[in-house]
């Protein structure tokens, strides 16, 4: 009679990281004033299922919200100027599925305490890696997370997956097509010179 051996089984950790680790993502690099645009075409897919749209102001979420309402999503903003209690109701609405889109930012987002969320979209990515990671890990990896990242916030991409040292796939979007930027909106920004995607120390990443 041969021996039987037990395997060691692998160790699963639930730490926000770990579960990004183990969520579907994608990425679409996309320019700033086309944003809305790409949206619009993502949701198109996601008209009856829970999204939470992840913004970095109270204005853009507003503004996100009164866009989606006027293209007939079933969607609201909710942020810091709104009272408890609304922003209460609208997790409530949003958890028995009489609400499906909201729009909010990653301080709200982990006091809302929303169920069975299918689809996160980072419209704009965090300034720290861990706010992406907790955004994901409020799916508890049963959706789908995906970004949009303009030319300005690539290198927050970079710290992204460099901490999660993984490489996220890139989403192209059809019927989306690019659009040269408004005159007004041609402001004097840091000098950001596109480089190749991933320019992190891959030496330092093959040494650890």
């Amino acid at each position: 009679m041969s021996e039987q051996t037990d395997t060691p089984k692998e160790e699963i950790y639930y730490d926000q990281r770990s579960v990004a680790l183990r969520t579907t993502q994608s990425i679409c690099f996309v320019k700033e004033h086309d944003k809305a645009t790409m949206l619009l075409l993502l949701l198109k897919d996601y008209k009856e299922k829970q999204v939470v749209i992840v913004v970095k102001s109270k204005k853009k979420a507003d503004a996100l919200g009164e866009l989606l309402r006027s293209k007939e999503f079933n969607a609201t903003a909710v942020h810091g100027n709104h009272r408890e209690t609304q922003q209460q109701e609208a997790a409530s609405k949003f958890n028995d599925g009489s609400l499906n889109i909201i729009i909010t930012t990653d301080m709200i987002l982990k006091t809302l305490a929303l169920e069975n969320i299918k689809l996160v979209i980072s419209y704009n990515l965090p300034e720290l890696p861990q706010e992406y990671y907790n955004r994901l890990a409020f799916m508890k990896e049963m959706g789908v997370g995906i970004a949009l990242v303009s030319p300005e916030d690539e290198y927050l991409l970079d710290e992204i997956e460099y901490n999660m040292k993984k490489e996220i796939e890139e989403k192209t979007i059809e019927r989306f097509v690019a659009t040269t930027a408004p005159t007004h909106t041609n402001k004097t920004k840091k000098d950001r010179t596109k480089k190749p995607r991933h320019r992190k120390n891959k030496t330092k990443k093959e040494q650890e």
